[in-house]
């Protein structure tokens, strides 16, 4: 069994290996193809049409959906269904982006004179510059000459991981250069814990009239009274001009436990509290919350108290 386990590593091993040389043969080779494929579907009024059979078909659908969910208007058409009716869904404003290995798959014959006849851009991905496919592109994104990672079965495999790879450096391209930003990402993604993680603060926190807030001279029985009530754990201090300038924990509460009520909530806060913005992502929320260690945020705009976040929160929208 020993020996069985350690074959099957070695094959995972060298296939990760043939694979990552691949990967970066065609990092190396990346050039101006690349900037002009960027700049047509920057340019394009339409949408951006993925298109290949077989493995590359399966490819060419992760592409389209990842160009969707950055900004793109994208889709995948089936090339034989194309042939069949399905053309008609591919209009003169639109790209086409064709993945072929060979760049020989017949089923593409027709999606490539298509493009011809009504001048749609063409972008095509294969191995061979020589091929149909190649020749046809009005730009030719040509995958390094690479050996796929079984050799005698010659098995789409390395030939698989460039073309996604290679649809995710035009996608991340093409969303840096029109500036898509994670607040643009979270509409395409408003499920799941990664829309979670996208939510904002403001779309968590709770806001005026659930504040545990109290002035800076405050009595501490106040303080201890306004704690119970809100159930934060936490009191926010402000001062006369309402800016927020403290806050009490229970730890405040231990360190001042002697005498604790004769002090005002001022002598007892935490001067300079930890706070966040309105519209920062939960998922920054989470992180300031996991590293020093607490579980309420006070929310600040203008040094005003907005709003409160409490772990709790992100418990209950999924973020954690």
């Amino acid at each position: 069994m020993t020996d069985t386990i350690s074959d099957a590593v070695a094959v995972g091993r060298r296939v990760l290996s043939i694979e990552a040389q691949a990967l970066t043969q065609m990092a190396d080779e990346l050039g101006e193809a690349f900037a002009r494929a960027v700049q047509v579907l920057h340019d394009a009024k339409g949408r951006i049409v993925c298109t290949g059979m077989g493995k590359s078909g399966h490819v060419a659908r992760k592409i389209a959906a990842t160009l969707a969910s950055t900004g793109s208007q994208a889709m995948f058409v089936h090339p034989a269904e194309a042939s069949h009716g399905d053309l008609g869904m591919i209009g003169p404003d639109d790209v086409v982006l064709a993945l072929s290995k060979s760049g020989e798959a017949r089923e593409l014959a027709d999606t490539m004179a298509y493009c011809k006849r009504f001048s749609i851009p063409l972008i095509a991905i294969t191995a061979v510059a020589g091929s149909q496919l190649g020749q046809a592109g009005d730009v030719l994104l040509l995958l390094p000459d690479a050996p796929e990672a079984t050799a005698e079965v010659n098995a789409p495999t390395t030939s698989t991981t460039l073309q996604i790879a290679l649809g995710d450096a035009l996608a991340v391209a093409l969303l840096e250069s029109r500036g898509f930003t994670a607040s643009d990402f979270r509409v395409f993604h408003p499920g799941g814990k990664l829309g979670a993680m996208l939510r904002t603060v403001a779309d968590l926190m709770h806001g005026q009239g659930e504040l545990p807030l109290i002035g800076e001279g405050a009595p501490m029985s106040e303080a201890l009274l306004v704690m119970s009530q809100k159930r934060f754990g936490a009191v926010g201090v402000i001062d006369a001009a309402g800016a927020l300038v403290g806050l009490i924990t229970d730890g405040d509460l231990r360190r001042h436990m002697d005498g604790l009520m004769t002090h005002a909530a001022g002598e007892v806060m935490t001067k300079g509290p930890l706070v966040i913005g309105p519209h920062a992502l939960a998922a920054e929320a989470l992180k300031v919350m996991n590293e020093r260690r607490i579980t309420v945020l006070f929310v600040v705009e203008a040094g005003r108290p907005v709003g409160v976040l409490h772990v709790h929160d992100l418990l209950r929208a999924g973020v954690i």
